[in-house]
């Protein structure tokens, strides 16, 4: 049965650690397909003949189709209850994943199916970090909640790329998004048996209104933290994108002498940082300042996204040492940069301000990998080092107007009333 009183709507205590526990696991298990065509990408790149811009607009379409359809999805949930929506949208991720195993042959269906993903992800990973919020009572409960929630959106990416690589060594890529469609399949059920339904809102907003973002970019405090997560996923999900592709690059330029990771390994060791460098962050974001914070951890990761694309040719286990710093750095800023978003809502706004959030972030994160293949296309390809350097230099550009945005939009506003 799904949790209900202490753990269902006003979750507190050990309910409120229970219900962030489904979610996050439910999370994860929902986002096996996330990494899955950019931890094969150079299998895809061969059999398909695909240059990098191809490649880089079916990473970014994922994101697209993300784009397109959160604002009204997560918006929804300030009139409908946000797990009807979650379970919808996490069954069509299912459907996805095993679309592409059964019929992707090419650049244009998988354009498609990777839309159709996208768009599950529009309905499960916003509107579950609603949904969560909707549940828990108490806000340093929930300041907590949104801090492990997002976070697990990297062991997801983590887990997605070492269970694509691994599943695809031993069975073939199909049954890599096979065995990803089943994981969502399982985040339904897992849902719909122990989660509340989320809330109803007392106060009615007319369905015409739900996705009118003005009163939300009124609110230059929420809307300078919307921006700066806007240029982290910039960065980020160039990152997601390419890391793989990337690896085998540098391991192409290494003495030939064996290595025991495989760079879908060594992938998932960079994104599964990702939750330990957000819940950290986030919890120094409450003791010294979520903008000091920001600006110091955002102008370090730009820092090294102008410089990482010469470890190329490097030993390789110095490359994997500056991409473990990188993996800190691209996401030690996104609890912190959520929790900002939220605590800087009207209450009776939220949806839409998370919504205006998604929207912003992911239609930067789709663009991102885009523009990387591009950059990478014009500066002299794949097998060129200096091309690399100017792709990952896209977005050290992009991340470093983070800080910007947070300083000129937002205001301080002191910890003890929720808002920084």
């Amino acid at each position: 049965m799904a949790f209900d009183g202490e753990t269902g709507r006003g979750a507190t205590g050990r309910g409120a650690v229970l219900l962030i526990a489904v979610m996050c696991l439910s999370q994860v298990l929902g986002m096996l397909d996330n990494a899955t065509f950019s931890a094969l990408i150079v299998l895809f790149q061969k059999q398909w003949a695909l240059n990098n811009t191809e490649i880089g607009w079916i990473s970014g379409i994922y994101y697209g189709g993300y784009a397109a359809a959160v604002p009204f999805l997560v918006a929804l949930t300030d009139r409908e209850d946000a797990r009807r929506i979650y379970l919808f949208c996490m069954a069509l991720g299912g459907f996805a994943a095993v679309g592409f195993a059964w019929f992707a042959e090419g650049f244009w269906s998988a354009m498609a199916f990777r839309l159709f993903a996208g768009v599950s992800l529009a309905g499960t990973y916003m509107v579950g970090l609603k949904l969560l919020t909707d549940l828990i009572a108490e806000k340093k409960q929930q300041s907590r909640a949104v801090a492990y929630y997002t976070a697990h959106f990297a062991i997801g990416t983590g887990v997605s790329v070492f269970v694509a690589g691994e599943v695809w060594q031993l069975w073939g890529w199909q049954w890599s998004f096979l065995v990803a469609g089943i994981g969502s399949f399982f985040a339904w059920i897992v849902v719909l048996l122990f989660v509340a339904q989320g809330h109803k809102p007392s106060h009615h907003i007319p369905l015409r209104q739900l996705v009118d973002f003005r009163p939300v970019i009124t609110n230059k405090p929420a809307l300078g933290y919307i921006l700066a997560y806007a240029a982290h996923l910039w960065e980020l999900f160039a990152l997601r994108a390419w890391l793989v592709a990337f690896f085998v690059f540098s391991l192409s330029l290494q003495p030939d002498t064996a290595f025991d990771w495989s760079p879908t390994q060594i992938a998932s060791w960079v994104f599964l940082l990702g939750l330990p460098a957000s819940v950290i962050g986030n919890e120094f974001s409450v003791r010294f300042g979520r903008r000091r914070l920001l600006t110091l951890v955002m102008g370090v990761s730009a820092l090294v996204g102008f410089t990482i694309g010469f470890t190329a040719s490097l030993p390789f286990v110095v490359v994997i040492a500056a991409f473990t710093v990188y993996g800190i750095t691209a996401t030690a800023d996104s609890s912190s940069l959520t929790s900002g978003v939220v605590a800087n809502s009207d209450p009776a706004r939220k949806g839409a301000t998370m919504a205006l959030q998604s929207l912003a972030g992911f239609a930067a994160g789709s663009l991102s990998p885009i523009v990387f293949g591009a950059v990478l296309d014009l500066a002299g390809g794949a097998e060129n080092t200096l091309a690399w350097v100017a792709a990952f230099s896209t977005m050290g550009l992009g991340v470093l107007l983070g800080p910007i945005f947070i300083r000129y939009l937002g205001r301080t506003v002191p910890l003890s009333q929720g808002k920084n």
